[in-house]
């Protein structure tokens, strides 16, 4: 081409590729951008650079033709003339754009597993898959979740919608290749899939204009199907190619495997909490004209139970005993709050034979000797029954810290009673002693977990026993909850932010008046 545009030469493929190609012509209607680019070339320094063979002027222009890429390299020619040599790019062009896809599919998935996996919630994750699906895989996405008895839930999606979620009574074989799906079996082909056969309950409620194409594959889990995908494309647009097929199903794969740890992780976590209502501490109350009141921590601050127990069984009429039992278990952590749950189970079973502790104690050392634990635990019982204004308490120490009363005056004395611990030895001797509570006094046990408390000034003094009754002597005529809340308070005081073993207190009190508040225990919790 000359300085001015104009077609000089052509050499016979090009004349093939550009039928209008004839010297004497102009390419701004027939290849435009290869005539902008000519015109944008530096002609005065071609004129100066105009040896043929020398180094191209400027960078390769590129543009279509004929439905083919090409890249047009300038060459200066003599006279001033410019050679463009087209080289066909159509290949390389498409590699590129495939790379790009590719590249961009992988991020996606890369954001699809972030964002699947950023939540072990069921009903969040669903959404979060279906909302994903629609916005990037199709215009609407359907998740039909394994059936719960004969209702299927059902997650709706469409692109820039809300999600909406259901359950009904459908038909999967309705669907081609859904009920398969559900199973877990690869998914059909989409070509096999007719837009038509699609019923009313597979498209999300608002869903517009006619379905052009449909995806049904599976959402695979952990041994057992997560369920479904429905993945649906309006027929304004282009069916879903091969390449989109295959990449739904590693969406699917990637989702299933979210869909299923979340699945995993709900039923865990359902069973962990039935499991943890039996070993969580009771809420106390006033039994029979007694004060009881306890609190209880657990060695790490997100656990909720441990080593340290209490229980409170009241007495079928105000005559009969209720039986208290406090006890601390070696080790604290999860193994120590199993074998917690064993004695507790135990100890319930005992309830017929609580009015003699020497053989409960009895029975249940030889429980423990014939398990598999090899851990041993001290124990408190307690009697407590109400007569005559006065609380009558028969209490055994078996290896465990004497309980300690707290009288009106403020006074604290410690119970006469020793024993050997339990789960250890072939016997489990123990001296059980009586004592009686006054209007206004408290019988107050609790595990070493209050007196081993490291804290103080410099964070390795143990509260100890004599901080412990300190604190008790101002205690005097106080309710057994304020009791409680009192040694707790100080406890956890000293202790700061150290390191500390399981913290369990149970006060039984005889109340000042017989018509002094209540402490009730919340219906809501007694049904839990």
């Amino acid at each position: 081409m000359d300085q001015d545009g104009i077609l000089v030469e052509a050499n016979g493929t090009a004349r093939g590729l550009v039928p209008q190609a004839r010297p004497g012509a102009r390419l701004e209607q027939t290849v435009p951008w290869l005539a902008g680019a000519h015109a944008g070339l530096d002609h005065s320094a071609r004129a100066r650079h105009s040896a043929p063979g020398s180094a191209a002027l400027d960078g390769p222009a590129s543009g279509e033709i004929a439905g083919r890429s090409f890249e047009a390299h300038p060459t200066p020619a003599s006279g001033g003339n410019v050679v463009w040599w087209l080289v066909d790019s159509t290949d390389l062009r498409l590699a590129e754009q495939a790379l790009d896809s590719e590249r961009e599919r992988t991020r996606l998935l890369a954001d699809i597993s972030s964002a699947l996996l950023s939540t072990l919630n069921v009903e969040r994750c669903t959404e979060v898959t279906a909302r994903m699906a629609a916005d990037h895989l199709a215009d609407a996405a359907v998740i039909v979740a394994p059936a719960h008895g004969p209702r299927h839930p059902l997650t709706y999606a469409q692109v820039g919608g809300d999600v909406s979620q259901t359950s009904a009574r459908i038909d999967p074989g309705t669907v081609p290749g859904l009920s398969e799906a559900l199973q877990g079996f690869p998914p059909v082909p989409t070509r096999w899939i007719s837009p038509d056969d699609i019923p009313a309950w597979a498209v999300p409620p608002g869903f517009e204009g006619p379905i052009g194409s449909v995806i049904v594959t599976p959402l695979p889990g952990h041994g057992i199907p997560a369920g479904a995908l429905i993945l649906l494309r309006s027929s304004t647009r282009r069916a879903f190619s091969e390449s989109e097929e295959v990449f739904a199903r590693l969406f699917a794969a990637r989702a299933g495997a979210a869909l299923s740890a979340a699945r995993l992780y709900s039923e865990q976590a359902s069973i962990t909490a039935t499991l943890m209502r039996e070993l969580l501490p009771p809420k106390l109350k006033r039994v029979h004209g007694v004060e009881f009141a306890g609190a209880y921590r657990a060695a790490q601050d997100h656990e909720r139970v441990g080593g340290d127990f209490y229980d409170v069984h009241p007495g079928a009429d105000p005559a009969r005993e209720t039986f208290v039992v406090l006890g601390d278990v070696a080790g604290k952590g999860l193994e120590a709050a199993v074998l917690t749950g064993k004695i507790r189970s135990v100890l319930q079973a005992l309830l017929p034979l609580a009015d003699d502790h020497q053989r409960v104690l009895t029975l249940l050392n030889d429980a423990l000797l014939n398990s598999h634990h090899t851990r041993f635990a001290t124990l408190v019982l307690a009697s407590v029954r109400r007569q005559a204004g006065q609380v009558r308490l028969r209490l055994t120490s078996a290896g465990h810290m004497p309980p300690l009363i707290v009288r009106r005056d403020g006074h604290v004395e410690e119970a006469d009673t020793a024993g050997q611990l339990v789960g250890a030895l072939p016997q489990a001797l123990a001296r059980t002693a009586e004592v009686v509570l006054a209007p206004g006094e408290t019988c107050l046990l609790y595990t070493d977990g209050i007196t081993e408390a490291r804290g103080g000034p410099f964070g390795d003094e143990l509260f100890g026993e004599e901080r412990l009754l300190q604190t008790l002597r101002e205690c005097g005529r106080m309710p057994a909850e304020a009791v409680v809340e009192r040694v707790q308070m100080v406890a956890s005081q000293w202790l700061g932010s150290n390191n500390h073993n399981d913290m369990a207190v149970l006060a039984i009190a005889n109340p000042t008046s017989a018509h002094s508040p209540l402490h009730l225990v919340d219906q809501s919790d007694e049904q839990s």
